[in-house]
Formats: structure tokens, C-alpha cells, sequence
């Protein structure tokens, strides 16, 4: 199978090409960082680069083992740049080298380097990078498949909405993975290959790297934001809850645990912003998971609700096109999302359905009482035409 066109991303990277920040590359287990890297690749090959100014190595790949010591990989490097010539250097999964930064720091000490690297967890990024590399790098935050690169590697023809909603109900079930797609003729493949993603996240970004000594209070934390997503939530209620199931654990713990699965890049956490006082507020949180396809291989159809799916896909969405989201506090009201980018703001209300006209009542009402200028969208899965709710803007998502 071709490997499936990344333009958002790939777009960006051309962007930064031969300037002098540090390009990361950052994303859960299995994204597509490393095909994106070949990709970029490829183009600056096409672009008349000559394959010996490009250093590719991939530390998950045994045959670099060699160099997961920094001052290995430093020397392995210094020893194959191009001389006058600008050199690509892609480290893949460079998280794999400790104290890799040492190395990286003295590379950009030389003229006529571009560096990439790519890494699988945010504890990469906020920890090493940020304390040895400040202001000398940029991140370019890497997702699954979104729906339009889904469609593109399936063949959907996205001109006929009854294929397009054919589309988003495997891509909500069967995952964005980008390899999940050779996948399609096998359920039970499918299963153990996201099944082993899960697995690898939670052993490798998080047993192993913050000791969890109780995996299996771990794996009832995970699967409790995962039959949670797009809920408010604390740290403290999901204590409570498994607590009073019979499995007894201090917030302090959940807290860690939930830190952890963020930092892995399994779920993401969207805080409340008080739209009155124009605050973050500090607890009841929303969690959304990376990608939906692993919420039904760990727990099937339990709990399915097609507007809380649909949510977590905008959200991904959002952040995907660079937007800053939260969840807008008003009141009593809930606006989904509230979009920032640039110093421009979108609201963003998700609904599965409005058909019902106490449904649409009840989605538009905290947009009506917004007072402001912002745009205000109210996204649904009705294959009906667009409609304007005096400035409110209703379309199909």
C-alpha cells in the first residue's frame, strides 16, 4: 500500500525547510511520524537534494543500536555532513538516546544543518527539549489520519455525502491509524494490531518510564476515560467511582495516572474557560481520546454515543488545523468548543442530530447567549441543507 499523502503536515515541514529552528515532530505510537519523515524525504530528493546529504536513522531500527549513546550518535554525524553543502539530519524516535539533547545542542553549533526530529510522547517534548533546547526549536504536533486523509487512503468518493457518512462510521470504528487501513478484510488483525498500540503506550510511555508498580489500576483508569470521553470529569469523582466498584485508590494516584496518559498523547485534556470571566477554571476537565478506533477494540459498543464520538473527531480536528480549544463556561450553559487561533475565536457547538426542535433549542441556546462578534457554528451529522440561526451557522460536520 502507498503510503497515504500528509499534506497538513508535510506542508509544514517544507515551511521550515533550511531555517534554523530544530523541527520536531511530535505524536502517539504509530501516527505515521516516521512515513511522514520518508515522505519529506522524497520531496527534497525530487527537489534535486543528493540522497548522501540526507542522515535518516530510525532508533527503533536495530541496526542503529550502535548509536544510542550521544556521544556515538554525535560522532557518526559529524563524520557523514556534506561539507559546504546543506545536510538533512532525521532522527526517528530519538527519545530512544538518552540525554540525546547533548548531541542535538552541539549539532546546531554547525553551519549548514537542518535537523528533524521526531519523538512519541509530550514528556519528550516538555522535558528534554524544552530545558536544553528553549527557543531553538519548533513542534509540529502529529495526529492519526484525519477524515479527509482517511478518505483519501480508502478511495472514498467525497463527492456523495451517503459515501462520505459510509466513511466516517469505519473511520470512527475501525481507526485512523494509518496502517489500520491495509487492516480493512481482517476485524481480528485489526484488533491485535491496536490492541498492541494500546499495550505499547501504556507499557513503554508509562509503566516503564514512571514505575506504575499497579498496571491493572492503571488499565481501569484508561478504560474509564475511554467509556468517558468528552464527559467532565475530576480526578477526584473517578477515584470515587472505582473506589466504590471495589478498587480502592487515592486521587493522588488517578492524578498521576491521568498525567501520564496525557503525556503519552493517548488522550487529550480540553479545560473549561469561563466565557463571563474570561478564566481558565482549575477542575472538571474533558478528556479525548487520540483515536476512537482504539476506544471500540478495548471496549466494543459499551456506552456508544454517536454525539460524544462525534465530538471527540471535531476536537481532533480542531487541534489538528493549530487551534487552541476549551470548553466554554457559561453559566449554566456548555459551548462545546471555544476555537482559538491567531487572535481569531470560533464557537463550536457538536450534535449528532438537531432534527428535533427541543434538540435545536437546546444546542443553540448558549451561542444565542453569546453577545460578541465571533463566528458561531453548530456542527451535526443531519444530511440536510445549511441553515442560519440569526448569525449562527448550522452545517453538516
Amino acid at each position: 500500500m502507498e503510503a497515504i499523502p500528509r499534506p497538513l503536515y508535510l506542508n509544514r515541514l517544507i515551511q521550515w525547510r533550511d531555517r534554523t529552528p530544530i523541527k520536531v515532530v511530535s505524536g502517539v505510537r504509530r501516527c505515521g511520524k516516521s512515513t511522514l519523515l520518508d515522505l519529506f524525504k522524497g520531496y527534497l530528493i525530487a527537489d534535486g537534494v543528493a540522497p548522501e546529504s540526507i542522515i535518516h536513522i530510525n532508533f527503533e531500527d536495530l541496526t542503529w543500536e550502535h548509536l544510542k549513546d550521544f556521544h556515538a550518535l554525535h560522532e557518526y554525524v559529524t563524520q557523514h555532513l556534506s561539507g559546504d553543502t546543506m545536510t538533512y539530519i532525521f532522527l526517528d524516535e530519538v527519545q530512544e538516546v538518552p540525554e540525546f539533547e547533548k548531541a542535538v545542542d552541539s549539532l546546531t553549533l554547525r553551519d549548514n544543518v537542518d535537523i528533524y526530529l521526531t519523538g512519541s510522547n509530550a514528556y519528550f517534548m516538555s522535558t528534554e527539549l524544552s530545558t536544553q533546547l528553549t527557543g531553538r526549536y519548533v513542534e509540529i504536533a502529529m495526529l492519526p489520519l484525519s477524515f479527509a486523509e482517511y478518505c483519501a487512503g480508502t478511495d472514498a468518493d467525497m463527492t456523495r455525502s451517503s459515501a462520505l457518512a459510509e466513511a466516517y462510521r469505519h473511520y470512527i470504528t475501525d481507526s485512523s491509524f494509518p496502517y489500520a487501513l491495509n487492516l480493512t478484510d481482517s476485524p481480528q488483525a485489526r484488533q491485535d494490531y491496536l490492541q498492541g498500540i494500546y499495550n505499547s503506550i501504556l507499557l513503554k510511555d508509562i509503566v516503564a518510564r514512571h514505575r506504575v508498580s499497579d498496571v491493572m489500576m492503571l488499565e481501569d483508569v484508561t478504560r474509564f476515560l475511554l467509556n468517558h470521553v468528552g464527559n467532565t470529569l475530576s480526578t477526584t469523582r473517578i477515584a470515587n467511582t472505582l473506589t466504590s466498584a471495589g478498587r480502592g485508590v487515592h486521587q493522588r494516584t488517578v492524578e498521576k495516572y491521568v498525567t501520564a496518559l496525557s503525556e503519552s498523547l493517548l488522550f487529550y485534556q480540553a479545560r473549561r474557560f469561563d466565557l463571563k470571566g474570561k478564566r481558565l477554571l482549575e477542575r472538571l476537565e474533558k478528556y479525548y481520546v487520540v483515536d476512537m478506533g482504539l476506544r471500540f477494540a478495548m471496549l466494543g459498543g459499551r456506552g456508544f454515543d454517536a454525539g460524544q464520538v462525534l465530538e471527540n473527531t471535531v476536537y481532533l480536528e480542531l487541534i489538528r488545523r493549530g487551534f487552541q480549544v476549551f470548553i466554554g463556561h457559561l453559566g449554566t450553559q456548555e459551548v462545546d468548543f471555544v476555537a482559538t487561533q491567531a487572535g481569531q475565536q470560533v464557537y463550536v457547538q457538536v450534535s449528532a442530530t438537531v432534527r428535533d426542535p427541543s434538540v435545536l433549542d437546546r444546542e443553540l441556546a448558549p451561542l444565542k447567549a453569546l453577545r460578541d462578534s465571533h463566528p458561531k457554528i453548530l456542527l451535526t451529522l443531519d444530511d440536510d441543507p445549511p441553515a442560519d440561526y440569526n448569525g449562527i451557522r448550522r452545517t453538516n460536520v
